[in-house]
């Protein structure tokens, strides 16, 4: 082999994956038109939107929807800021989406999902796509629409082939994340019977659990949220009828044995922006102790290593329901200091993506939860598979 052939095999080998992880697909929005008849609006009374690459092939009767994130407001001072961002309105959004991670449409890097009908549902509600409600001073208006505009852009996409989906999986990222928790049961009643509906929320698994102070930051912040946006009529029924305070059916840990649909949970047990804003929010740690161990885990001391650990702890105890009741349920929970997985290439689907003892395991329903990273023994039942990624897994679901 001559050296100029070398170069080109040597360049080839470098650069040919880098490009395949450098591809953009760009996806126009599409605006719910029909939309304001049930007065379905963003916060700013804006028409809201979503961006839907089309399937093909063996895709075509497929469908994931995925919920965008970008965390909540709980007052209105925060929604009236909200409402003039792309948070609150499509007046602001991007027009083009790239589509990437789970969204992608290269077969190389989203195996499982390329060619399927692949939908980004825009976020502009501030409520994870859940109240029901408006607020109107004689100055100033919101909107609290998040449930109408989940019927709204489920309404548009039926008759583009929704409709007739043959596979549905219901996914989001962050607030997202929980969207889908709130929604998992709503998206089946639209679909055929026979259809395949499954879940999966990536970073939504958001705890109720105290601050380091000892104070349920969250669980307040999340009260005032139902409160104001009037979210509670619209979550799970069987959960607010069965708890001492229904506000806290917005948190996932509560209402998750109320899940039909087989739903899937992808999560890190050190969440970052858990981390950052319901184990340690900044209300707890008015000397800024924790700064250094935010902003770079290795430097976190033993005492603060220990109360991570318990933060660990309680995501797992939250979660034993899955694998101690529910065939129908799995998790893929690890390590990393992160918030979302499944949008990024990095973490959804690539060489150095999540792995345990350098290779990538998962377990057929019903699974076993895996912690990666900190566990010194791992112990697996059931049949075992080699995959590449969580992906992978997700794949089995169905």
């Amino acid at each position: 082999m001559g050296v100029s052939t070398l170069l080109v095999v040597v360049l080839a080998m470098v650069f040919g994956p880098l490009q395949a992880y450098c591809q953009r697909l760009l996806v126009s929005m599409t605006l719910v038109r029909n939309a304001s008849a049930t007065g379905a609006y963003c916060l700013d009374g804006s028409l809201p939107a979503y961006h839907w690459n089309r399937g093909f092939g063996s895709g075509e009767n497929n469908w994931l929807l995925q919920f965008e994130g970008g965390g909540w407001c709980n007052d209105v001072e925060t929604c009236l800021d909200r409402a003039k961002s792309r948070r609150g309105s499509t007046r602001y959004m991007s027009k083009y989406e790239v589509f990437s991670g789970i969204l992608s449409n290269n077969v190389s890097l989203n195996p499982d999902f390329y060619n399927w009908n692949r939908v980004k549902l825009r976020y502009c509600d501030g409520a994870s796509f859940a109240g029901d409600g408006s607020f109107d001073n004689g100055t100033s208006l919101l909107y609290f629409r998040g449930q109408r505009i989940w019927d709204a852009i489920i309404l548009d996409l039926l008759p583009k082939g929704l409709g007739n989906a043959r596979k549905a999986l219901l996914s989001g990222c962050s607030a997202g994340g929980l969207s889908v928790f709130l929604h998992c049961n709503s998206l089946a009643k639209y679909l055929p019977a026979n259809a395949s509906v499954k879940c999966l929320s990536d970073a939504g698994f958001f705890l109720d659990v105290p601050d380091i102070s000892s104070n349920y930051t969250m669980r307040s912040f999340y009260r005032s949220l139902v409160l104001l946006q009037g979210i509670q009529k619209n979550l799970n029924i069987n959960c607010t009828s069965s708890i001492e305070y229904p506000a806290l059916c917005f948190f996932p840990q509560y209402t998750l044995k109320f899940i039909t649909p087989p739903i899937f949970i992808l999560n890190s047990a050190y969440d970052v922006f858990q981390f950052h804003h319901i184990l340690v929010p900044p209300s707890s740690d008015p000397r800024g102790h924790w700064n250094r161990c935010k902003l770079n885990a290795t430097t976190c001391n033993a005492s603060q290593i220990q109360i991570l650990q318990g933060f660990r702890n309680d995501m797992i105890g939250a979660l034993t329901f899955l694998s101690e009741y529910s065939r129908t349920a799995g998790t893929f929970i690890n390590s990393c200091f992160a918030h979302c997985q499944s949008e990024s290439q990095d973490t959804w689907f690539a060489p150095d993506s999540p792995r345990i003892h350098n290779r990538h395991q998962v377990l057929f329903l019903p699974i076993q939860l895996l912690e990666l990273g900190t566990a010194s023994k791992i112990e697996v039942e059931g049949d075992k598979f080699v995959a590449n990624s969580e992906a992978a897994y997700i794949r089995l679901m169905f």
